[in-house]
């Protein structure tokens, strides 16, 4: 049936975002952290989780346990929508070392107005991070979502016989 309709597509190259991490670090508590808070909120209609400092760092006027910023997380179509409009103010181009080998990539950019939200002088202009996870499939078995036999019903791959002293793909380390 190789002539009959469109090709299928492999399911194992199919990209889909598990996840989008956005970041405001203002550095400080106060009302710049929520003038910061209430910008994540306008843009993902979510409400923000506040990090707090590790440690105290006297030179930046940061104390120990004290908020200094704002993070959502989002999932599903809703992600791919603001990433696609964050990727758009860099013109869809990313630097190589933006990306990892586990499927991450993160990048940032200076203005929030450049999203599409209207400036408000009574907020300011912050500048936030992106932090996207696009796992492969092959991922939900690394991390044990997936057990062994149901891994091996759902992919292509195939037990062989071992010849000449090579190992099958179950006694194979991944």
């Amino acid at each position: 049936n190789k002539g009959k309709g469109a090709a299928k597509e492999n399911p194992m190259k199919k990209l889909r975002i598990e996840k989008l991490c956005l970041n405001i670090c203002t550095g400080e508590s106060g009302d710049r952290l929520h003038r910061a808070a209430k910008v994540l909120t306008e843009l993902t209609k979510q409400d923000p989780f506040f990090s707090r400092a590790r440690l105290t760092i006297r030179s930046f006027g940061v104390r120990r346990n004290e908020q200094i910023a704002a993070s959502v997380t989002i999932r599903g179509s809703r992600a791919l929508e603001i990433l696609d409009k964050a990727l758009s103010v860099g013109e869809y181009e990313l630097r190589k070392n933006c990306f990892n080998d586990s499927g991450c990539f993160g990048f940032g950019i200076k203005e929030h107005i450049d999203l599409g939200i209207p400036y408000d002088p009574s907020v300011g202009i912050y500048g936030m991070n992106f932090s996207s996870y696009y796992p492969a499939p092959a991922n939900a078995f690394l991390r044990g979502d997936v057990a062994v036999h149901e891994w091996d019903s759902h992919t292509a791959l195939q037990k062989s016989k071992p010849t000449n002293g090579s190992k099958t793909h179950s006694q194979m380390a991944l």
